[in-house]
């Protein structure tokens, strides 16, 4: 039986999709996970054949031995899969060293790391003013070399989802930042990067045998504050059409420098007095609801292509419906014990509404956020304006309220 096996997965988002999609491609779906609570939770993943717990995703010895034990069962394995941070590049080297189709993994172990990425893109005009704080020098030193360019933006490396990204604006959340990321990352650098104001867009790309496909440019639109929290979305971006060209050159120039020939990625960047700059990249798709935005705006489903592009199948990226998508993402601003949710039904009939999807169950300690992970419902809605599919989405996510404990 043809089989593709996963390493890692969310519970919700892209990477719970691709284990359903395939499933519906009539693959047998193996999930190794590490986390405990989903070989638990099993029956809510009625749409994987497989689960194998694996403390240690990254014990290659390990995820051999059970994809021979999986062959010796007669299961063809067509391709292994990460849809997930720190797992792509790894689960592409397995599938190549496996003889299947293979992806540019050095590419996509580059987009892994922050600080590696911002090496290797430095000569080009997206990339911004960086540099990497090792830890050899002072915190002082480093503050009284750096405080003339603040605000400044911290960064872990091997963050994504925007945990351990910070904005600091003084001396004194200089030091308490540089303080914070020594104490919680001892041994990794810090990347401190110039803080860029501006619209931030965010683009999904795929590479096939080198052909550079811009599948969707999306608006964002962050919360104000230290985290960058990214609470709506609006498909498709409104540029004028030498800012798209001036994009597509910029997006062109950056998977060239990264030799990225077979693979996906998304990248967040930053319009800044009409030049373009870069302000994150990973090697996979948007998790979180960007599938479903991307399919109610063109019809393309991302995922399902993504899958096809670790197999070594040709990819089709026809448009099959032109429509405005507007995703709003709730967040709260105090910390409990989650009681109850009230409104997603009501939400969920509105005209135009798509979806409306809460994440948390009754009795998990809600916060405000701190990374991406901390925003608890979407609503997504589209119409034939952009204005009103944003009225839509954020009128029937207003009827969403969470009801806390205080703790």
């Amino acid at each position: 039986m043809q089989t593709i096996v996963y390493i890692g997965c969310n519970k919700s988002g892209t990477s719970r999709e691709a284990l359903s999609m395939s499933t519906a491609m009539g693959y047998y779906t193996v999930l190794l996970t590490n986390r405990k609570e989903f070989v638990k939770q099993k029956e809510e993943f009625n749409d994987v054949h497989h689960m194998v717990y694996v403390e240690n995703l990254m014990d290659k010895e390990m995820v051999f031995t059970i994809i021979r034990e999986l062959e010796a069962n007669h299961k063809q394995i067509c391709a292994v899969i990460s849809f997930i941070d720190p797992f792509v590049s790894y689960a592409a080297r397995i599938s190549a060293e496996l003889g299947m189709y293979e992806m540019s993994m050095d590419a996509l172990a580059i987009m892994e790391e922050k600080t590696r990425f911002r090496e290797q893109l430095k000569t080009l005009p997206v990339s911004p003013r960086f540099t990497i704080f090792h830890g050899e020098q002072s915190i002082l030193q480093c503050i009284n070399e750096y405080k003339a360019y603040l605000p400044l933006v911290l960064k872990s490396p091997i963050s994504n989802g925007s945990k351990d990204v910070l904005l600091v604006e003084t001396p004194l959340e200089f030091k308490a930042g540089l303080d914070y990321f020594n104490k919680k990352f001892p041994s990794i650098p810090i990347l401190i990067e110039e803080y860029l104001i501006g619209p931030q867009y965010l683009i999904e790309v795929i590479v096939k045998d080198g052909q550079i496909s811009m599948v969707a440019i999306i608006e964002q639109e962050i919360l104000t504050g230290e985290r960058f929290i990214i609470t709506g979305y609006r498909f498709p971006a409104a540029l004028e059409n030498e800012t798209f060209e001036d994009l597509d050159l910029a997006v062109t120039s950056i998977i060239q420098a990264l030799e990225l020939v077979n693979g996906t990625c998304h990248l967040e960047m930053r319009l800044i007095n009409g030049e373009w700059k870069l302000i994150e990249i990973n090697p996979r798709m948007s998790g979180g609801a960007m599938n479903r935005i991307i399919q109610e705006g063109t019809g393309i489903n991302l995922v399902k292509e993504t899958i096809k592009l670790f197999l070594g199948e040709e990819i089709n990226l026809e448009l099959t419906q032109r429509n405005h998508v507007y995703a709003k993402f709730l967040t709260i601003n105090s910390r409990g014990r989650l009681i109850k949710v009230k409104g997603k039904n009501r939400a969920a009939n509105y005209e135009g509404v798509k979806e409306v999807f809460v994440k948390p169950r009754k009795g998990a300690i809600l916060t405000k956020p701190y990374s991406l992970g901390d925003r608890y419902a979407y609503v997504i809605a589209s119409a034939k304006t952009p204005e009103q599919a944003k009225k839509i989405a954020l009128s029937a996510s207003n009827e969403i309220k969470f009801y806390l404990e205080p703790l």
